[in-house]
């Protein structure tokens, strides 16, 4: 989850800016007509090279971009996110409105919207979706991520939760409270994670019974066929062909999607998906190797290139290893790593070493950090002082990601460097969305690989989604002396009205959390690209890397 960010609306400030955002409207089309030669949708398939396999189909449990480029198809929240921006728009909600205290908000819905399965969308519908996400079970409330990242907790401790309840004025009328004002709602409402589903579908398919099981969850059987209102729905996952298939839905409210079927088909290698797209076996796929981006465009394909907002870090746990609480171990870990080496070998042309953790086009961002030196001989040194570290590090394969082109090769740059210094490494990689990313939520590695995209422009997507929860992170905060601390500045920095106080907090955060805390490891930002083949029209890259598909034709048809 860089481009130029200055787009995003944010829902705070005074009642009257508070109104300013309240007052969009939605110029989108219900009539469910095309224009052009493809009124009524076309008949042809776009195949898309997906670099890993979705975890759900049920995106309230989901945490990564795989997963959210097909739900996305299906999906749809209050709130969205315009086209080839980050700027919020009217979506199942045509308009909404804060009351003084910018804690109650009322949003219009939007007539005549059905769930795929024939069940009405409307005030009813959305208080369930919200009573649904908040009332989860232990298992439930660790695999829900992003409603930890936003909501900060579930019913079971409702007092210490921003949400406080959802009421149905009328069939078009709801009204969602929130228990202070925040610089993120409902601008975060547009997440694919609280985007709107079925409630008998989630009903009969048992939804929330979610089961913690070794390092992972056990997802009921809704989250093998969940039901949104989007352009698309579900066909079939083909788990053992790796594909996923959608067909259009010829219910939906709005613009019908202008092909019959989209087709991801699991390509984790992606040296093997460019040989499809020259086969002419897919359209397009995402994260081509940055040093293919020339011979595609040569070749015929548009390469579309996006800015890089996001972060690759290298994540520190402490739960399994207490040397991890000690700073100046954690300092020793970054000093060893070649971090400008990294960035000049293994990542693409704009990659740039990072300073803190979110990149520098989001308000909040600490111009005066630099980095962590690379110094090898000072890590060595604090390492043997801190009597020797071993550390079970982690990587994914079968995957690609914006911030992180080639796992294995970044990983290995980083777990030399480590050894160089005297650290022990343990080596553990699992696949993306087959034992890796539930290791990372159940806390099975000391340090592990990973990376954020901005969902939206605020500090709070980045680092208050990372550090802003105790009982949901990746980084063992619960056992880190200033864990309390970071969380309880980060929840009073969004909570601030003044957007140049606001500012001001962040930026310190920023500094702190590089200087005296380090729960993670800043690496680098990276811009990533994708590509489509001869004859693709409509893909409007997104600098969210949230793509939609329903606009998209394929040679015309």
């Amino acid at each position: 989850m860089t481009f130029k960010r200055k787009a995003t609306p944010f829902a705070v400030l005074t009642a009257a800016a508070l109104a300013l955002t309240a007052c969009a409207q939605s110029d989108r089309d219900d009539s469910g007509s095309d224009s052009g030669s493809t009124s009524g949708g076309g008949s042809s398939t776009f195949t898309f090279g997906a670099a890993g396999a979705p975890k759900v189909m049920d995106p309230f449990y989901a945490t990564d971009g795989e997963t959210f480029r097909v739900t996305r198809q299906m999906f749809e929240g209050l709130v969205g996110i315009k086209a080839g921006s980050a700027e919020i728009e009217p979506e199942l909600a045509e308009k909404w409105e804060p009351d003084a205290s910018g804690t109650n908000w009322t949003f219009t819905l939007r007539e005549g919207v059905k769930f795929h399965d024939g069940e009405p969308f409307n005030a009813d519908a959305v208080c369930k979706n919200f009573e649904r996400m908040f009332d989860q079970n232990p298992a439930g409330q660790v695999a829900a991520e992003y409603w930890a990242g936003t909501f900060g907790a579930f019913k079971a401790k409702a007092a210490e939760s921003l949400y406080k309840g959802c009421e149905a004025k009328d069939e078009k009328t709801v009204v969602l409270s929130v228990t202070r004002p925040t610089s993120g709602f409902p601008t975060f409402l547009s997440l694919d994670s609280l985007s709107m589903q079925s409630p008998k579908a989630m009903d009969a398919g048992k939804a929330n019974d979610v089961v913690a099981q070794g390092e992972g969850f056990v997802y009921p059987a809704y989250s093998k066929a969940g039901v949104g209102t989007g352009p698309y729905k579900l066909e079939k996952y083909d788990e053992a062909n790796k594909t996923v298939t959608l067909v259009r839905n010829d219910d939906y409210w709005g613009e019908k999607a202008k092909n019959a079927k989209v087709v991801f088909k699991i390509i984790p290698d992606e040296s093997t998906r460019r040989q499809e797209l020259e086969a002419k076996s897919i359209n397009g796929y995402d994260l081509p190797n940055p040093a293919d981006w020339k011979g595609l465009e040569s070749a015929g394909n548009k390469v579309e290139i996006r800015p890089a907002f996001n972060v690759f870090y290298l994540g520190l746990n402490p739960t399994k290893n207490p040397k991890l609480t000690d700073l100046k171990v954690r300092k020793a870990i970054y000093q060893a790593i070649n971090r400008e080496e990294l960035v000049k070998t293994q990542l693409p042309e704009g990659a740039k070493v990072a300073t803190q953790m979110m990149p520098d086009t989001v308000s909040g961002y600490n111009k005066s950090l630099q980095p962590v030196a690379y110094d090898p001989a000072a890590a060595k040194a604090a390492i043997q002082a801190a009597g020797g570290l071993t550390l079970t590090f982690a990587y994914p394969s079968e995957v690609t990601r914006p911030y992180m082109p080639n796992p294995q090769k970044l990983y290995q740059a980083m777990a030399g460097d480590l050894e160089a210094a005297g650290i022990k490494v343990n080596t553990v990689t699992k696949p993306w969305n087959g034992g890796y990313l539930d290791g990372v939520d159940a806390n099975a590695f000391d340090a592990f690989l990973l990376g954020w995209t901005g969902d939206y422009d605020s500090a709070h997507n980045f680092i208050g989604t990372f550090f802003g929860s105790l009982d949901a992170n990746n980084f063992g905060l619960t056992k880190q002396a200033f864990g309390k601390t970071l969380a309880a500045d980060l929840a009073k920095a969004d909570s601030t009205v003044d957007e140049a106080e606001r500012t001001a907090m962040y930026e310190k955060i920023n500094q702190q959390i590089q200087e005296e805390y380090l729960p993670a490891l800043a690496i680098s930002h990276s811009p990533p690209a994708l590509v489509v083949g001869e004859g693709v029209e409509g893909v409007v890259a997104s600098p969210l890397t949230a793509e939609e598909f329903s606009g998209v034709t394929v040679g015309g048809k």
